[in-house]
């Protein structure tokens, strides 16, 4: 295929076939070309093409390129495609594969009573599984099982997390976690003590688990850190105070049941994050919060979105959207104006 070829198919895991991820390419490189050019350049038929550019379409890669009857008719197109954003391609790909891997987990688990009806046709007696306690006490071994349990969880995880502050490192590794759970649309609550209000990197990170579909409260104190998944696996520490003595993987019911029961109550004693938020700002009488006067000072030092996200352990979309809600307070049309206007408040 001359130049174009690609000599692997580095969208594969995103679901797209060689011909597809060639054709988008092709059209990042030359936005506006037609099906005759993207033909002839990818050496392919008028029939493949239409097929593959008709899945491309729906997949919401390209755009352009006339309509399907319009092709059929005239074998031209009159349009161009243009092909969408790679960071949106690829965020809409991963969700995709990612919906498609929760159905197949679904369909794997609903398979569960086929070992019971299987278990009597074996003639060996087997010994009953003991289904109890695991102590883990490698921290490496510990991640990588709640890794596992996040990433076969299938209704709900239940956190609670007695910590007044979130480690950096704590929240970069929970992250990605929890938000794979929220896009594969799973309930996550989680509950922090209130004096974690005054840290702002762990405050930032809860509004970002919040604005992806997490149920974030607040509790006055509480001594208990908890890991639930699906109500069937509990992980507590071995001890409260001494983390180096491990963690506890329970699936016994009857420890189970009362370590959700713990949970509730805790919930239910619990108030929401953006209740306790707004209390704050009206006793502020709508002044900002220590998180949003670290916003502003960072947004007026003139450096780049990328470094005063880093600065305060948030994402860049998390650190522009409090930039846009900074804006929208003060009343501003533009970054520099709302510089102008906090250091005229005095909040800066």
């Amino acid at each position: 295929m001359g130049e174009t070829s690609l000599s692997t198919n580095e969208m594969s895991y995103l679901g797209l076939t060689e011909e597809q991820e060639q054709i988008y390419r092709l059209c990042l490189r030359e936005p506006g070309i037609g099906i005759d050019g993207l033909i002839d350049q990818l050496r392919l038929s008028p029939h493949a093409a239409r097929e593959e550019l008709g899945r491309l379409r729906e997949l919401g890669l390209l755009r352009g390129g006339g309509t399907p009857q319009q092709e059929a008719g005239s074998g031209t197109d009159e349009d161009g495609l243009a092909a969408a954003d790679p960071d949106v391609a690829v965020a809409r790909l991963l969700d995709l594969r990612l919906h498609e891997l929760h159905e197949k987990l679904q369909q794997v688990t609903e398979l569960q009573p086929l070992v019971a009806s299987l278990r009597p046709e074996s003639t060996a007696q087997q010994p009953p599984t003991v289904v109890g306690i695991e102590q883990i006490t490698d921290p490496p071994k510990i991640r990588d099982r709640i890794d596992d349990l996040a990433f076969f969880a299938r209704e709900e995880v239940s956190l609670v997390e007695p910590a007044t502050a979130l480690r950096p490192e704590d929240i970069e590794q929970d992250r990605p976690r929890v938000l794979r759970c929220l896009r594969r649309g799973l309930s996550v609550r989680t509950v922090l003590v209130r004096k974690a209000l005054d840290h702002a990197p762990t405050v930032s990170y809860l509004r970002e688990l919040e604005s992806h579909g997490a149920r974030v409260r607040l509790i006055s104190h509480t001594t208990a850190k908890i890991q639930m998944y699906d109500r069937r696996t509990a992980v507590v520490p071995v001890h409260p105070e001494e983390s180096s003595r491990g963690a506890l993987f329970a699936q016994e019911s009857g420890l189970v049941s009362n370590i959700l029961a713990m949970f509730e109550s805790i919930w239910a004693e619990s108030d929401d994050l953006g209740a306790l938020l707004g209390e704050r700002r009206s006793e502020g009488e709508d002044g900002p919060s220590e998180l949003e006067r670290m916003v502003l000072r960072a947004m007026c030092s003139g450096g780049k979105d990328e470094a005063g996200a880093r600065d305060l352990g948030v994402s860049v979309r998390t650190y522009r959207r409090y930039i846009a809600d900074l804006m929208q307070l003060l009343g501003a049309g533009n970054r520099p104006q709302a510089a102008l206007l906090a250091r005229e408040r005095g909040w800066i």
